[in-house]
């Protein structure tokens, strides 16, 4: 286990951790990666598209989800990559969770949605409702986005997520608010913290091992092999605060997780 910089940790600062090096052909990674995008394409034109006109047409949207979570595990098996799970002891069946994971990859957020074992909404880029299908798609399944720049709409927005999670759903969200290099482990900022407090959901820390080998921010390359997804045992958030309670729990969230990146 890496000896973690407890200073870093404590002061919410960027960690790095070792990166394993690939020994496979760079080109061959490059064919890969785009084999992968043109799989999501065909995914999302030839079955997310009919889906989603047909389920809109007779008022079932919510139908989409299951459809989405089997396109989803065939795009991260199609492309060369098997996801390993742990710690789904750590959920119970009739509760509603704050999924806060670490973020390397796009697949970390496809991941998570489809392996996390309960049913999950997500919180993403506003960037991604201008991709063609995939930015109507993601309104069917209970992904949100959050505008920072207009106070309003982001206020209009957390009531959103609460009244989802009351309806059962838990909650995915990348603390980094965006991918990390390679090794790294960004600063978390404190929405995540703000929603769970909220809405008086757990935490379930997430810490999301190795696709920033198997498909890296700015690698521009695929490279087969096993991703894990670690659920860690929960954070209760009822009876505390924002103004007390909210450090203290980005702290031990940020904690639990680069203490098992650092396994």
């Amino acid at each position: 286990m890496q000896n973690l910089p407890f200073e870093e940790i404590e002061q919410n600062k960027k960690l790095t951790f070792p990166v394993k090096e690939s020994n496979k052909s760079r080109f061959i990674g490059k064919l890969r990666y785009w084999r992968s995008l043109s799989l999501a394409g065909i995914l999302l034109l030839f079955g997310a598209l009919p889906a989603m006109i047909v389920l809109q047409i007779i008022n079932r949207r919510m139908r989409l989800y299951p459809l989405c979570v089997w396109g989803t595990k065939i795009w991260i098996r199609g492309s060369g990559i098997e996801v390993k799970v742990s710690g789904r002891e750590n959920l119970e069946a009739d509760k509603s969770y704050i999924f806060i994971a670490n973020h390397h990859s796009y697949i970390d957020t496809t991941a998570l949605f489809a392996y996390a074992g309960k049913k999950i909404g997500l919180i993403a880029k506003k960037e991604l409702l201008k991709v063609p299908v995939l930015g109507r798609g993601i309104s069917f399944i209970n992904f949100v986005t959050i505008d920072r720049s207009n106070p309003e709409r982001a206020r209009q927005t957390m009531d959103n997520v609460r009244r989802i999670v009351d309806g059962g759903y838990s909650f995915g969200v990348f603390a980094e608010g965006t991918r990390a290099m390679p090794g790294e482990l960004l600063p978390f900022k404190k929405g995540a913290f703000h929603l769970a407090l909220q809405t008086g959901a757990a935490i379930i820390p997430v810490a999301i091992k190795n696709t920033d080998y198997l498909m890296g921010k700015k690698t521009g390359v695929v490279n087969p092999g096993t991703m894990e997804i670690v659920l860690l045992p929960p954070i209760e958030t009822k009876g505390k605060t924002v103004e007390e309670d909210l450090p203290d729990l980005l702290l031990k969230t940020r904690k639990a997780i680069a203490e098992e990146l650092g396994k």
